[in-house]
């Protein structure tokens, strides 16, 4: 079986029980997405919900997170973790949004890549959830439950990104990078998973392997 056919296996098994699945964040901006996507860092989704379900009150605008008083902001995403370098990049990246993209978030991964604190990873969710562009979000769930799919067999996200562009319609692969984390908390754990109730174990390398 080539890498395509498995990959083609993977999103037709996935389709059937999380069509409907979203990013888990939680957002009504895009720039709330984003700074969201920043406090994640080392943090669970469900963290930052919690979190940010404040934070966005206590910031109701874009304009609110630039002029915010930096210690009073680090305070407010403590529970994140890193709160000193996160609340600096959230600062920062509000501002850099306002002065250099007119309080918008930017179209090209190019652009995205020169905002304090997001990286690859980051930059494709803006561009799959907001703008609905062809992204591959390469966290470490993804890279871990992909390699042991058997679609890559590189750990450095931005050749696993590289990759499954190679393997996963551009039309689905934001959708499908939301199947994949999701698949991770249900069925593909990371110290056990639950091979026993997975759609994808007649295809799967780890499986098979195991088995043997």
């Amino acid at each position: 079986m080539t890498k395509k056919e498995r990959a083609d296996l993977v999103c037709e098994a996935l389709e059937k029980i999380y069509p409907d699945v979203k990013c888990s964040l939680e957002f009504s901006e895009p720039y709330e997405l984003m700074i969201a996507a920043r406090l994640s860092a080392q943090c669970t989704d469900a963290r930052v919900n919690i979190v940010t379900k404040t934070l966005f009150k206590k910031y109701p605008t874009l304009e609110a997170f630039a002029k915010a008083d930096l210690l009073e902001l680090e305070q407010a995403v403590k529970p994140c973790g890193f709160y000193h370098t996160k609340a600096k990049s959230i600062k920062e990246m509000a501002n850099q949004l306002i002065d250099n993209f007119g309080g918008e978030i930017p179209q090209t991964m190019e652009e995205l890549l020169t905002i304090s604190g997001i990286g690859r990873k980051t930059a494709n969710l803006m561009l799959g959830d907001v703008y609905g562009k062809p992204a591959i979000v390469t966290d470490t769930h993804f890279i871990r439950i992909t390699g042991r799919i058997g679609l890559t067999s590189n750990k450095e996200p931005k050749k696993v990104e590289s990759d499954l562009k190679k393997l996963i319609s551009p039309e689905i692969s934001s959708h499908f990078c939301h199947q994949i984390v999701q698949f991770g908390r249900d069925i593909c754990k990371a110290r056990k998973p639950d091979c026993g109730k997975c759609p994808c174990s007649g295809f799967c390398s780890f499986f098979k392997n195991s088995v043997k």
